[in-house]
C-alpha cells in the first residue's frame, strides 16, 4: 500500500499542471489528432489520465485498478513531445499513456509485485522485451496495474481482481461485480479510460475474461509471437501477453507494438501492422464456425443478435458442436502446476537481493507467515500442489502436456474444417458475477477461453452489448499465427454492431422491479 500512496503524491503537482483535456472514451487515433493539432501534448494526456485516476481509483468509485504509478511518466511524455516538434513521430503509439500488468517488468522506479507482498521489493530496472518494444514504438508507461495476485494460479478457491498490494478490483459497470481475472486492473483501467490501452497477461482466461467482462477488446494472441521474458510466469505452455483497447483498432495498434523483440523467446514474432489491414467489409464471404454453449435466456438472445449481424455483414454461418475432449482440465491442470514450480523458481533466481523469497517454497512460506495480510480470504492449496510436482521431466508432466495439447488443438482445427471455416465464434463469457470473498468466484457459464489457451491459439473478444446491464463479449478464434484474421473478423463485427456501451458506475446491476415483489 505505500508503493500506492506514494505513487499518488507523485501524480499530484502533474495533474495540476497539466492543460486541462478531455481524454474519457477517447481513442488512440483521436488522441493523435489532438496531439498533431497542438490541442493536447504528450505531458498533457498523462496529466489528465492522472487526474482521472486521482479522482476515481481510491477515491470517489474507488476502483483499485491501478497499483502503482510510474514517477518518470511526464518526462517519458516531454521527451516525446519534444521530439514531436523536432518533427520524429514513431508511430501510431506516439505520446500515448499505456498501463501494464504488475507482473510484467518495466525499467521505471516501480515494483513488479504480481500483486503479493512477497515481492514488494522486486524493482528490477529491467524492461520486459514487451515493455521495450511498446516504448520503443512511442508509448508513455503510465503505471502498472492491479491483478489477482500471482495471476491467479495461488487458489482454487480466490476471488478475482483481489491481491495483498492492491486490494480487490471494482467492475466499473457494477461496482459489486467482478473485473475478472488476472488482468482485472487492466481491464477496469481502460474501462474507467484511465488510459488509452494497456497490457494483460493469459494462461487461460486472463486477458479474454477481463476484456469481456469490462466491456472491451482484447486479443489473447498466438503462443509464440510476444516474448515472456521478465513477465512473472505460470506456464511457459501457455502464457502470452495480450493487448486490452475499447476497440479492436486500438487492440490492433497495440498489439503491432508488442510483437516480437526477443530472439530468445519470440522467434516467429515480426514487426507488422495489424491496423492496416483491416477493413469492415471483411464479413463478406466470410464463412464461420457457430459454437452455441449453454447460456442463460437473456445471454443467448445477446448472442444470438451478434450472430445476425455476423450474417447481415455477409458472413456465412455454419453450426458446430464441441467435440469431446475428456481429461483436458486434468491433463492441463498438471501442467500448470509443473511449470509453475519449474518457471517461477527460475525467474525468482533473476530478481534483485531485496527480493527473499528466491523459490516457490519461499514464497509458500512467506504466505504462511503472512497470513493476515496474504491470506485473509483464501489459502494457497495450488501452490502447495505446485510445489509437490517432480518437474519438466516427470513422464506423467510430458504425457499430460502432448495430450492437452492434442486434444485442444484438435478440437478446434477439427470444428474449423468440418464447417470448411476460417474464424470461430461463441460467446467469451456472460456477464460478470458478484465478488465473494467467503466463496469466492461463482460462474458456471460458457467460457471461450480453454481450447484457445492450451493449444496456443488466437482468441480475440469483442463486445457485443450489456445483459442486464452488464457486459458480454463474442470471441473470434482461429488457428495458430491466425491474428489477422480474428482482428478482421473482429473489426467488421464491431464496426456493424456498435455494441460497447460506456460504463456508468453504478453501485449494484439494474436487476429490474422483480426484487421487489407484487407488494
Amino acid at each position: 500500500m505505500r508503493l500506492i500512496a506514494a505513487a499518488m503524491l507523485l501524480a499530484m503537482p502533474v495533474a495540476a499542471q497539466a492543460k486541462t483535456v478531455a481524454v474519457e472514451e477517447k481513442s488512440i487515433d483521436q488522441l493523435q489528432a489532438m496531439m498533431a493539432a497542438g490541442q493536447a501534448s504528450s505531458a498533457d494526456l498523462v496529466g489528465a489520465y492522472l487526474k482521472r485516476i486521482a479522482a476515481m481509483d481510491r477515491k470517489g468509485t474507488s476502483l483499485r485498478a491501478v497499483i502503482a504509478l510510474n514517477p518518470d511518466a511526464l518526462a517519458q511524455a516531454r521527451a516525446l513531445d519534444a521530439e514531436r516538434k523536432a518533427g520524429r513521430v514513431r508511430g501510431p503509439l506516439h505520446g500515448i499513456p499505456v498501463l501494464i500488468k504488475d507482473n510484467v517488468e518495466t525499467l521505471d522506479p516501480i515494483a513488479t509485485t504480481a500483486g503479493s507482498l512477497a515481492l514488494a521489493a522486486n524493482v528490477t530496472r529491467r524492461d520486459a522485451p514487451v515493455v521495450a518494444q511498446l516504448r520503443a514504438a512511442g508509448a508513455v508507461i503510465l503505471g502498472k496495474t492491479n491483478l489477482s495476485e500471482w495471476a491467479n494460479i495461488r487458489s482454487t478457491r480466490a476471488m478475482s481482481g483481489w491481491s495483498a498490494v492492491g486490494g480487490l478490483v471494482r467492475n466499473p459497470y457494477s461496482l459489486d461485480r467482478t473485473a475478472c481475472g488476472s488482468s482485472s486492473g487492466s481491464g477496469a483501467a481502460v474501462a474507467a479510460s484511465f488510459a488509452a490501452a494497456a497490457v494483460g497477461t493469459e494462461t487461460d482466461g486472463s486477458v479474454v475474461c477481463p476484456s469481456s467482462i469490462n466491456g472491451l477488446a482484447g486479443l489473447k494472441p498466438s503462443i509464440g509471437l510476444v516474448s515472456r521474458t521478465h513477465v512473472v510466469p505460470i506456464s511457459h505452455s501457455q502464457d502470452t501477453p495480450g493487448a486490452m483497447a475499447r476497440s479492436v483498432r486500438d487492440v490492433a495498434l497495440m498489439f503491432s507494438g508488442m510483437v516480437g523483440g526477443d530472439p530468445a523467446d519470440a522467434p516467429r514474432g515480426e514487426a507488422k501492422d495489424y491496423a492496416a489491414g483491416l477493413s469492415a467489409s471483411a464479413l463478406s464471404g466470410l464463412r464461420v464456425a457457430v459454437l452455441r454453449p449453454d447460456m442463460t435466456p437473456d445471454l443467448a438472445a445477446t448472442y444470438q443478435r451478434a450472430l445476425d449481424v455476423l450474417k447481415a455483414g455477409g458472413a456465412e454461418l455454419v453450426e458446430v458442436e464441441r467435440p469431446k475432449t475428456e481429461g483436458l482440465g486434468e491433463a492441463e491442470l498438471l501442467v500448470l502446476q509443473t511449470e509453475l514450480k519449474a518457471d517461477l523458481n527460475a525467474y525468482l533466481a533473476t530478481t534483485p537481493p531485496a527480493v527473499a523469497t528466491r523459490t516457490l517454497a519461499d514464497v509458500i512460506a512467506f504466505d504462511t507467515v503472512h497470513a493476515a495480510t496474504e491470506m485473509p480470504f483464501f489459502g494457497q492449496e495450488t501452490f502447495e500442489a505446485a510445489q509437490k510436482t517432480k518437474g519438466l521431466a516427470d513422464p506423467d508432466y510430458r504425457a499430460a502436456r502432448a495430450k492437452s495439447l492434442r486434444l485442444a488443438s484438435e478440437a478446434i482445427d477439427g470444428m474449423l474444417t468440418r464447417a470448411r471455416a476460417t474464424v470461430l465464434v461463441e460467446p467469451s463469457y456472460g456477464a460478470a458475477w458478484l465478488s465473494d470473498p467467503v466463496y469466492g468466484d461463482q460462474y458456471g457459464g460458457p467460457s471461450s477461453s480453454e481450447l484457445p489457451a492450451i493449444a496456443g491459439y488466437p482468441n480475440l473478444t469483442v463486445p457485443m452489448g450489456l445483459v442486464r446491464g452488464l457486459p458480454a463479449g463474442l470471441s473470434f478464434i482461429a488457428t495458430k499465427y491466425g491474428e489477422a484474421t480474428v482482428l478482421g473478423a473482429g473489426y467488421a463485427y464491431e464496426q456493424r454492431a456498435r455494441a460497447r456501451v460506456a460504463p456508468r458506475y453504478l453501485p449494484t446491476a439494474d436487476a429490474g422491479p422483480g426484487l421487489d415483489g407484487a407488494r
